[in-house]
């Protein structure tokens, strides 16, 4: 797709919604912004089309996309695009074919690892961070939707972040289809933010795998391990952090009710007790439990939060080291 195209389709609604930020820092005001993030986007994509892979699989004649994120050969794609591979057919958009080894997946982050077999100094693009982003941050997806195509380069698609997503995943407005699963999405800086993962029924509304995720399992899944699970309620993903904790309402619909607690929970563990009411998480206020899963979903296992409990009339404070949901729940 011509990156021009897009923005004679576009320019017209983005100049009339003053304010619409450029980046996270910067605002599109007027035609010059707009210049501007046109020649950033051409820039962008020029820059990181030849590393945008096609990956076809042999066994399951399924097919998805990838990017190469190191010079040896190192391709960064989603776990369901792997799933029963162990080996892949990788198409540069040029049409030169060369064969990849499945490395290591997370399912439950839908990240995972593929190796060009073939020695050589590939065509790469450097990572960048995706915790930073926040909605209205510009991002451009590429993939090779419905499949490898001969006839045409992988099409380029622009938007915004519209969301930051329980655990790992952000949403954009990015308009993906078929076979662009496991493909780049990149800043502004054309650097690799997030892995396209899910696509969602309205074909604008779609779900990234962070490239941070890719940063914590980083050497697990060079390893080659396989892992976790993909689960379409997210707060139901085997590695969302918990406190262990069953959640109850109450009375005046402000906090959580601790109406139970797992046996080795973190929650016990930091001194909570049943009929505690959990009303802030690091200061932030929680008025119901999808505030509390939210909080939550920020943040990883290992990590260490602050909890305001409100026991009987007394108010207080105390520190919790969050555990997998996995960790808690898979024997149970």
């Amino acid at each position: 797709m011509n990156v021009r195209s897009i923005f004679q389709s576009v320019s017209l609604g983005l100049l009339v919604c003053v304010g619409l930020p450029l980046t996270a820092r910067e605002q599109a005001r007027n035609l010059g912004d707009l210049t501007r993030l046109e020649s950033k986007v051409e820039a962008v994509s020029a820059k990181v089309l030849p590393a945008t892979v096609a990956l076809l699989s042999a066994r399951t004649a399924s097919s998805g996309s990838g990017v190469i994120a190191s010079e040896d050969g190192l391709i960064l794609t989603a776990a369901h695009v792997v799933e029963g591979s162990a080996e892949l057919l990788v198409v540069f958009p040029n049409g030169k074919q060369v064969h990849g080894k499945v490395l290591g997946a997370n399912f439950s982050k839908d990240i995972a690892m593929v190796r060009i077999t073939e020695a050589g100094k590939w065509p790469f693009v450097a990572m960048g961070t995706s915790k930073p982003l926040a909605a209205g941050d510009w991002v451009i997806a590429l993939g090779h939707s419905a499949g490898f195509d001969a006839g045409r380069t992988p099409p380029v698609r622009f938007g915004r972040v519209m969301s930051k997503g329980p655990f790992n995943f952000l949403t954009t407005d990015c308009t993906l289809i078929g076979g662009d699963s496991g493909g780049p999405l990149f800043d502004l800086d054309g650097k690799i933010v997030g892995i396209h993962s899910s696509i969602g029924t309205p074909l604008t509304t779609n779900n990234h795998a962070g490239i941070d995720g890719f940063r914590e399992d980083w050497d697990r899944l060079l390893a080659g391990e396989t892992w976790g699970e993909l689960s379409m309620n997210p707060f139901a993903n085997p590695e969302m952090p918990v406190l262990g904790i069953i959640m109850g309402k109450t009375r005046s619909d402000k906090g959580v009710l601790v109406m139970r607690m797992i046996p080795g929970s973190p929650a016990a563990a930091g001194g909570a007790r049943t009929g505690d009411v959990i009303r802030t998480i690091d200061g932030s206020e929680i008025r119901n439990d999808r505030d509390l899963l939210l909080l939550l979903a920020q943040h990883k296992a290992g990590d260490q939060v602050k909890l305001g409990i409100l026991r009987d009339t007394e108010s207080l404070d105390m520190k919790v080291t969050l555990k997998r949901r996995s960790d808690l729940f898979e024997n149970r």
